[in-house]
């Protein structure tokens, strides 16, 4: 993301230029916002330029349409192109935030409006939307309007050859992940832009308590002048727990007031004049009362649009505060440790795996199995968990996690399976890290399967964590899901030791094992969407989603064994849904588990409930793709006047333009075999002037001149003009004291 700040840093520097109505100028940045050139040139961009809410940017490609839309400021002309183009964030108008949090979910609904104030109106630029999303966020769909255009998303077959595929990867999708973008070409100097953005995201637990974060931190440069706009923030949340019990609200980032409450339903409702926008993001945290394991059974009945005859049910289960006791544990970690993991994936692996060998304690046992071409374990045995083993496994892995050679799960597996297989005092657990996608995924799933039947409930529970995108990530899911245990991933190489202390963190937590449900008997059909029902972990709660045909009794009773092996019985009351959209709020989770039963067992029903269930939410899967539409408005009036007179058809003038990065994919073998290390999505550094960010860090105030050296440098060559330009600016850099960026411009860096 280095090269996305670098441009919205060049654009902030065009925006010097702009003289708002009143002869006022932009607004400026905070105290301690400017930074020092020599900080800035020892840090590169800043940090703080990224999206931290949704914001829109013009792309700006000539700096000379750069002007106030109705009032010229009458600025030197300025010619050439700007490659790369700069970004210059838009004035932001208006703001709506809604979210609805239900079971583990939220649901976000953003309104906004910006205008193209920084264009003048006799010409036009593309404009970008960046949305950034919270914890696992998914973009459900984006709607947006310009004078007589109309942009929309829809999730379609991938077979659906009407879609035009342009290539434009900058048309849409996800930066990074967690960030979506859309861009609209050719909008005019001054029009206003609505938009509306609607997404999912987890809600975040601990310690009894649901939180929701989203990003809502609007940076000083998109507030319009408080005298020309009025500045009316809007923010409406609804909880709906899904149980009768009582909801505690613990905490809120803005002043939301309580409008009602029905039931085990909380609205709220935030509305005001503000003189900038929101500054923090915003966060909501709440927690359902309970001492001990509680939870429900949420059943609602199928529809005529539903993939499945069958009616749905979600088995929702909360670990409570009651401080149940965690099972002792066996733990093995596999790492892999083939030549992509070099560098900082590995390094940040080998950190988190030292962290969480301290979260052990006194009565657990452990090992560490790295594998490429090879095997290498960190003993011949499982080791019991003390001060002197931890610091010998720290050394171990300082000296062992070497990246290189290729990648080999299936014998490290086996190997942790041998180790665990004669614990009888603790719970077994294998956590696998792997950034790589090998040929024989189906028979390591099929030879687990296999061995954890026969083991039965002393089988260890496997959790997998994929790094990167080169990794086939339905098959880790289907791992563990098989495995009765955890899955995760990191995208981004920053993210991977946090992530991985999470999933770590709540896979070794578990308080009861071996989860059965006595409801089966009395149903005709009885069809969880995971392999197994997983264990309860403390630090998460517990969603089981599937589907059934038959009646459900008033209640169910979940049973299972603690950690001192004792039977505990969790009665779970049946409710029938009528407002929560089960449907709607399980998606997501039911189309990633339901796509890694196809890819497993290539059932091209299985498929064809994927497509069904995706398109019908809106949720983007392996199988369909999200697309952007553009409609002329004026264009489809005139054509469906047309088709009414033949067949009464509706005409639209529309174009379909897949939208990118919205796929994880099944993994890339040939990446994998050639150890390559890209698949995490991390931006590479830009190739930019060097003198040219030399040039404008040490003379800022020199908008104008460093738009004519984007010119120079685009153009690869000198002319008159060019030549009198150059001139000047090493006069100002002269004048200003910058004799080494003088230098730099006006010598090539050659010594005079």
């Amino acid at each position: 993301m280095d090269e996305f700040a670098r441009a919205v840093e060049d654009g902030l520097k065009l925006s010097k230029r702009l003289v708002l109505p009143g002869g006022v100028p932009p607004p400026r940045p905070p105290a301690g916002m400017e930074r020092t050139v020599s900080a800035a040139s020892a840090a590169g961009p800043d940090p703080r330029l990224l999206p931290t809410a949704p914001t829109a940017y013009a792309v700006v490609t000539d700096p000379g349409a750069v002007d106030t839309p109705d009032v010229p400021s009458y600025q030197p002309y300025v010619y050439g192109r700007l490659d790369p183009p700069a970004l210059i964030p838009l004035q932001m108008k208006e703001v709506d935030l809604a979210v609805d949090c239900t079971l583990d979910t939220a649901h976000v609904t953003l309104r906004a409006r910006w205008w193209v104030h920084c264009i003048t109106r006799s010409r036009e630029c593309d404009v970008r939307i960046v949305v950034p999303m919270g914890e696992k966020g998914s973009i459900l769909g984006a709607e947006v309007t310009i004078g007589r255009r109309s942009y929309n998303t829809q999730v379609i077959e991938v077979e659906d050859n009407t879609v035009e595929n342009h290539g434009q990867i900058q048309s849409g999708g996800l930066l990074k992940p967690q960030l979506f973008f859309l861009t609209m070409p050719q909008v005019e100097g001054g029009a206003d832009l609505y938009a509306t953005f609607r997404w999912s995201q987890k809600l975040l637990y601990d310690n009894g308590r649901f939180s929701v974060d989203i990003p809502f931190r609007f940076p000083y440069f998109v507030n319009p002048l408080p005298k020309v706009f009025m500045k009316r923030e809007k923010i409406q949340l609804t909880v709906n727990s899904g149980f009768s019990k009582e909801v505690l609200l613990q905490g809120t980032s803005h002043p939301l007031k309580e409008k009602g409450r029905q039931g085990d339903k909380l609205s709220f409702l935030h509305e005001a004049v503000v003189e900038n926008w929101s500054s923090k993001d915003f966060n909501f945290s709440y927690s359902v009362y309970s001492a001990d394991l509680s939870g429900g059974v949420l059943v609602q009945p199928a529809t005529l649009r539903d993939y499945d005859d069958r009616d749905s049910f979600c088995i929702f289960l909360l670990p409570g505060s009651g401080n149940r006791k965690v099972f002792r544990k066996a733990v093995v970690f596999i790492v892999d440790t083939s030549g992509s993991m070099q560098g900082k994936p590995l390094e940040n692996v080998k950190n988190a795996v030292s962290s969480a060998l301290s979260e052990l304690v006194q009565g657990d046992y452990f090992n560490i199995i790295t594998f490429n071409d090879e095997l290498h374990s960190f003993s011949s045995c499982l080791e019991q968990v003390n001060e002197k083993a931890i610091a010998s496994a720290t050394d171990w892995m300082n000296s062992n996690f070497v990246a290189e050679g290729g990648t080999d799960i299936m014998h490290s597996l086996s190997e942790a399976m041998a180790l665990l297989s004669s614990v009888h005092d603790a719970l077994p657990q294998i956590y696998l890290m792997t950034d790589g996608s090998v040929d024989d995924e189906h028979n390591v799933c099929q030879t687990m399967k296999t061995e954890i039947i026969n083991r039965g409930s002393k089988s260890p529970r496997i959790s997998t964590f994929g790094l990167g995108s080169h990794c086939n990530h339905y098959f880790l899911r289907m791992l563990a899901s098989i495995g009765k245990g955890h899955y995760d991933a990191a995208l981004e190489t920053a993210s991977i030791e946090s992530r991985v202390l999470k999933w770590f963190g709540s896979a070794s937590s578990t308080i009861v094992a071996n989860i059965s449900i006595d409801a089966i008997t009395c149903l005709d059909d009885f069809e969880v969407d995971s392999e197994h029902i997983p264990d309860i972990s403390a630090k998460s709660p517990l969603c089981v989603s599937g589907k059934f045909h038959g009646k459900f009794p008033d209640t169910v009773i979940a049973k299972g064994y603690l950690a001192d092996m004792k039977e505990i019985s969790i009665e779970l009351k049946v409710q029938h849904l009528k407002e929560i959209p089960l449907d709607k709020v399980l998606a997501t989770q039911q189309i990633s588990l339901l796509t890694s039963k196809a890819w497993l067992s290539a059932d091209k029903q299985l498929e064809r409930k994927v497509i069904k269930l995706s398109i019908q939410n809106s949720v983007p899967s392996e199988y369909t793709e999200m697309v952007l539409l553009q409609t002329n408005l004026d264009k489809a009036d005139a054509k469906q006047k047309v088709k009414q007179k033949l067949k009464g058809q509706k005409g639209r003038d529309e174009t379909r333009i897949p939208l990118h990065g919205l796929k994880l994919g099944f993994g890339d073998r040939d990446a994998t075999r050639q150890n390559l290390t890209t698949g995490f999505g991390d931006e590479r550094p830009p190739e930019k002037s060097v003198i040219m960010r030399k040039a404008s860090g040490c003379c800022s105030q020199l908008a104008d001149c460093f738009c004519c050296m984007c010119c120079i440098k685009a153009c690869n060559r000198m002319n008159d003009q060019c030549a009198i330009v150059m001139a000047q600016i090493c006069a100002a850099l002269s004048c200003l004291g910058c004799y080494e960026c003088c230098s730099e411009v006006c010598c090539g860096g050659s010594e005079s």
